[in-house]
């Protein structure tokens, strides 16, 4: 399945702890959406030519202060990320530029409607909630961690996600959540993948998905990417440390 690539004008990428995106996407940062925010935007269009084929071009954004609400205010109104710049539009939020996507190219929802009902609660659940899993395992794709006794919040998350991915898998036949095509249900999940790695997480067959996900060349490629990366931030590194014990650091910076 291909696109038209000239569609989108620029995709300004940022990054925060809270998008979990879907459908547009650059490298993966070493920790999502802090230091680099070199990091799944939509990652829908993150997997490009070999996921939606939706062409962009990315941007560069570090968190270079503790608080950076007015500088990202310049392309974002809500000081926020992420944001895409599309024909002198600013389309902002994960979903809402999903949204947006959508209205313009095929593929962002699956096409069978029982897949594609599927797929629109989960990127809507995905959006508003796993609050513990966002808050305790703080995302790292750089190293991996043993991480402390879980709350009862956290486990509940992982429940349900783990839920999500064996019910999505079974329904509709994988290998993708909601079936044979990657949707926004993938990409709004994909930053779940390297949690679920990096804290070893047990979201039982649901792991078939995460393999498949993990092994995707372009993700392979922003990791590679992302390990290289010199930025540090003492803040997240200090929530880092908090979620539990590093037992192995592969980040080169």
């Amino acid at each position: 399945m291909t696109f038209d690539v000239h569609a989108l004008d620029e995709f300004v990428l940022v990054g925060s702890a809270v998008t979990l995106l879907a459908i547009l996407a650059v490298r993966v940062s070493t920790r999502a959406g802090l230091p680099s925010l070199l990091i799944y935007l939509l990652m829908g269009v993150a997997l490009g030519e070999a996921g939606l084929g939706i062409g962009f071009e990315d941007r560069v954004e570090p968190f270079a202060k503790p608080v950076n609400y007015d500088a990202f205010r310049s392309f974002s109104p809500t000081g926020q990320v992420p944001a895409l710049l599309h024909e002198g539009r600013t389309i902002y939020d994960s979903l809402g530029i999903t949204l947006y996507l959508a209205d313009r190219h095929d593929g962002v929802w699956p096409a069978d409607p029982d897949a594609r009902a599927w797929a629109q609660c989960t990127v809507a659940e995905m959006h508003s909630g796993f609050a513990a899993l966002r808050n305790d395992c703080t995302m790292n794709v750089g190293v991996r961690v043993t991480p402390k006794p879980m709350s009862a919040a956290l486990a509940a998350n992982v429940a349900r996600i783990r839920e999500l991915f064996e019910e999505g898998l079974t329904q509709f036949g994988g290998p993708w959540l909601a079936g044979a095509d990657f949707s926004a249900a993938d990409a709004f999940f994909a930053p779940v993948a390297f949690r679920i790695r990096t804290y070893g997480l047990d979201v039982g067959a649901g792991q078939a998905w995460v393999d498949h996900m993990l092994a995707h060349p372009a993700m392979r490629e922003w990791e590679r990417q992302a390990l290289t990366e010199e930025w540090r931030e003492e803040s997240h590194e200090a929530e880092l440390a908090a979620a539990g014990v590093i037992t192995a650091d592969y980040r080169h910076g």
